[in-house]
Order: C-alpha cells, then sequence, then structure tokens
C-alpha cells in the first residue's frame, strides 16, 4: 500500500505483557493484519469480505 499510512489496532484479545498480538488496519477495499512483533514483514491482507466470511467462521461453533 504505498504512500498510504496504515493505522493499526491491537486485538482486543491481546495480552497486557506484550506478547501474542495481532494488529489490524482497515482499508476501503482490504484487511491488513500483522505480528505486533514483527512489524517490518509485510502484512497478510484479505479482502473484506473475506475478512467478513473468516470472522464469521470464527464465531461458529
Amino acid at each position: 500500500m504505498s504512500g498510504t499510512q496504515l493505522t493499526w489496532f491491537k486485538s482486543s484479545y491481546s495480552g497486557t505483557a506484550g506478547d501474542n498480538c495481532v494488529e489490524v488496519a482497515v482499508t476501503e477495499h482490504t484487511i491488513h493484519v500483522r505480528d505486533s512483533k514483527d512489524v517490518m514483514r509485510q502484512p497478510f491482507t484479505v479482502s473484506r469480505n473475506g475478512w467478513s466470511q473468516f470472522v464469521a467462521f470464527l464465531g461458529d461453533d
């Protein structure tokens, strides 16, 4: 995403000790996911529809 600064949000499930943290950044068409301990690594990017399906799958028991 060249030229645009992403705003990252930490998962509410992340611990307060700073370990095992997942961060997401939302844009008009995509969701970016990264490990907060390795911010230099290229984030995983998925479409908004794909993210919605993933989150719905996680909510299924």
